[in-house]
């Protein structure tokens, strides 16, 4: 835990515990403070120290506000004094109100990573046309901004001018800068590595892709997870409860069995004291930030505290195929020269043609032939036939004409061997798109497409399934693609040919098969499933405001890899929380039961429940550094 020594009201807090417990230690071998300065020597710290936890204690009493923390340390520091323990008076409030400040101090670290994010936040952006720095929330969309090497990128926009690489860690949690180039996408709160580059904004300031995630960050922490609810609320009905207690341990033994009156009075002052629930409050939060934490630094926004719970939980996952498990672009998966036609020829002559398409399947053929080193050949006369394919005159093949297409549609202008056919079928059996073409006479060949799978894909599933929760593929595509896809990831429950609200409905049914369902999509057409699964994760939500404002869970990076580590990190810390909340417990009925019987200790006592506090502090401060152990 990071203390902070630079702050001296913290030093004086430390100074003052250093000589109360010397006195008290003092005291403990018979060497006091003479008669009558020690009340006014150690009042003295009382009310220098504690001043503000007296008031709000007797404030409390008015009010009649027994469920006030402050109200028990007041009582126990009357009591105390009442008793002539002095020291004991002393090191209790100085001892609690170091509990209280670490307390703050456990918070403020857990939300170290949160607090990074604003300090990286731009304030001004240097605007070319007015040739001078101007605050961002007076920089309108599509104004031409200029950013040097070294400094942090102010707005989302595109680059205009000039490249360079991009450390995006701020937004994807991913370590390797990226390269830019003139046309790219940039996020504000991102860093300009080692390039002079000119942009176009495209967002006002309170819209940026950075200044969601600041707001929804911040927003996660009010999100109370179901176990700090239920500990803020039993805090309510615990304290007053103790305060009964404590009357009970003093007056039955006083007023009814007539024992001791100082003794008892102390008995139910270390009762107050130790049962003062300030590990148990903070066994939560604290737990819970650090792990939110921990998750914004890796690239996911969690929206708050019930969410990493929930997600502990969880017994089947459910993902979108596009997207989700694949890159949602085509590559070239299968190249089939027929009739003589050599593999150059056959993607050089096709890319040729294919070159003038903007469509995604005519892109994947031109950069599979570049990507093996054939320059597309050069044509002219492209023509597009919507829905079935494209004709183009080739420049270098002895000006033949070249038809790109579905199967039917090379069957209009050429015959079709069988080959052809076997090969078309095959790859339809598969879920693969396929390209028929010809030039010259019959078929040259033919292309298969697919959807490229990411390459963390099967590893992430097989993952899920070692923490027996059950992957399930909810794909709009066809039932023939999703099968192929299911099964290179290890998927073996498939749904295909399923619209928005079909997933949403399948959501449904799997809530009752298996009480907790988590669903993975890119979070525009998945939105309803999204919102009707336990937990809604949205993939690569760097690129879709959608998905940041639809889902519980945001994934930047768009990793699937990352949902395990998620779930690893829930569970850790719902481990953490109980063993806080059980270790709290424990120490305050061992205490307690001291009271009952007589043999508790004052000192012992609050040394205990700082001990604890501190324990609960940095045990859960560590879910910050929390990583998978391969």
């Amino acid at each position: 835990m990071k203390i902070p020594f630079n702050d001296k009201k913290f030093l004086l807090l430390l100074l003052a515990i250093i000589i109360v417990v010397a006195l008290e230690v003092l005291s403990i071998i018979n060497i006091h403070i003479p008669m009558p300065y020690a009340p006014f020597v150690f009042a003295a710290f009382i009310l220098g120290i504690g001043y503000d936890v007296l008031w709000n204690g007797v404030k409390a009493i008015f009010k009649l506000k027994f469920s006030s923390i402050n109200l028990l340390m007041t009582i126990a520091v009357i009591g105390a004094f009442y008793l002539g323990e002095y020291p004991e008076a002393a090191v209790v409030i100085v001892l609690y109100v170091l509990g209280e400040r670490l307390e703050d101090i456990g918070i403020e670290n857990s939300k170290s990573a949160l607090d990074e994010l604003v300090s990286k936040a731009p304030k001004t952006a240097f605007v070319k046309e007015q040739n001078e720095f101007v605050l961002i929330d007076k920089i309108t969309v599509g104004t031409i901004i200029q950013v040097k090497a070294g400094e942090m990128i102010p707005l989302d926009g595109k680059i205009i001018s000039g490249e360079t690489s991009v450390d995006e860690a701020a937004i994807t949690g991913e370590p390797i800068p990226k390269d830019k180039h003139k046309g790219d996408n940039l996020f504000a709160g991102t860093l300009n590595k080692n390039g002079f580059i000119e942009i176009e904004t495209t967002k006002l300031s309170i819209d940026t892709t950075f200044s969601k995630i600041i707001r929804l960050t911040f927003e996660a922490t009010a999100n109370k997870s179901e176990t700090q609810k239920f500990i803020q609320q039993f805090s309510k009905y615990y304290t007053p409860s103790i305060i009964a207690m404590a009357v009970i341990v003093f007056a039955i033994p006083v007023f009814v069995l007539h024992l001791d009156l100082n003794h008892w009075l102390q008995q139910a002052i270390t009762l107050l004291v130790i049962a003062c629930p300030c590990a148990l409050v903070i066994s939560t939060p604290v737990a819970i930030y650090a792990a939110i934490g921990n998750a914004s630094a890796k690239g996911a926004l969690v929206k708050g505290g019930k969410y990493i719970e929930a997600l502990a939980s969880i017994k089947a996952i459910a993902l979108d195929k596009t997207r989700t498990i694949t890159f949602g672009n085509p590559i070239v998966s299968d190249i089939f020269p027929l009739n003589g036609t050599s593999r150059e020829e056959l993607l050089a002559c096709t890319a040729g043609a294919e070159i003038f398409s903007e469509h995604p399947l005519a892109q994947a053929i031109v950069n599979a032939s570049k990507k093996e080193g054939f320059e597309p050949h050069k044509t002219e006369a492209f023509k597009s036939v919507m829905g079935k394919g494209a004709t183009a005159k080739c420049l270098v093949c002895e000006d033949e004409t070249i038809y790109v297409g579905k199967l039917e549609f090379i069957k209009e202008h050429q015959p079709v061997d069988k080959e052809a056919e076997k090969i078309v079928a095959q790859l339809s059996a598969q879920g693969k798109t396929s390209v028929v073409v010809s030039f010259g006479d019959g078929v040259a060949g033919v292309i298969g497409l697919m959807d490229e799978i990411k390459p963390d894909s099967a590893t992430a599933l097989k993952a899920l399934e070692a923490m027996n929760i059950d992957p399930v593929m909810l794909s709009g595509d066809s039932e023939k693609a999703a099968n192929y896809v299911a099964q290179q990831v290890g998927i073996k429950k498939i749904f295909g040919n399923m619209l928005p609200e079909n997933k949403a409905d399948k959501i449904k049914e799997l809530l009752v098969q298996y009480g907790k369902v988590a669903m993975v999509g890119d979070g525009i057409n998945d939105a309803p499933a999204l919102a009707q699964s336990t937990v809604g994760i949205a993939m690569g939500a760097a690129g879709s405001d959608t998905a940041i404002e639809t889902a519980n869970i945001a994934l930047m990076n768009d990793k699937l890899s990352l949902i395990p580590f998620l779930i690893r990190l829930s569970q850790k810390t719902l481990r953490r929380i109980k063993f806080n909340t059980i270790g709290a417990i424990a120490v305050k009925l061992i205490f307690i039961t001291l009271a009952f019987i007589g043999y508790s200790n004052l000192v012992f006592a609050i040394a205990a429940d700082v001990g604890v506090t501190l324990i609960v502090i940095v045990s859960s401060l560590r879910l910050m550094k929390y990583e998978v152990k391969n």
